[in-house]
């Protein structure tokens, strides 16, 4: 039961930081320590996928699955949960770029936004 309990933590813990990686710039709005958070978490997003790794977070939780007695997986945590949803064919090379860049340019975006706003903001 505890090894369940610690898989299923860890899986939410999984997506909640992968919508950290892509929306966590919008933190700094409101907290000013949270760039220090969030760019290496955002780089580390995107360096799995431009590298094509798997996400320790996925090994953690594969480990407690094995240990609850299920089957666990042998794909990354995007592959097994999310990509089947949004893209039924298949995670390939290409499409791991395309993430990585979803990333970076959000973010990117994102913290443009957030420097302009804070310029005009003392302008005032």
């Amino acid at each position: 039961m505890i090894y369940h309990l610690a898989a299923d933590f860890f899986l939410v813990f999984h997506f909640l930081f992968i919508v950290f990686v892509l929306f966590g710039g919008l933190f700094t709005l409101r907290f000013r320590w949270a760039p220090a958070i969030h760019i290496p978490a955002a780089t580390w997003g995107a360096f799995v996928e431009i590298t094509g790794r798997i996400c320790p977070l996925t090994t953690i939780e594969v480990w407690f699955q094995h240990a609850a007695g299920d089957a666990g997986y042998s794909d990354s945590f995007i592959e097994h949960y999310l990509y089947p949803i949004i893209y039924p064919n298949g995670l390939d090379r290409d499409l791991q770029l395309g993430l990585a860049g979803i990333v970076i340019l959000l973010n990117a975006a994102i913290y443009g936004w957030v420097i302009h706003r804070h310029r005009k903001l003392k302008r005032k």
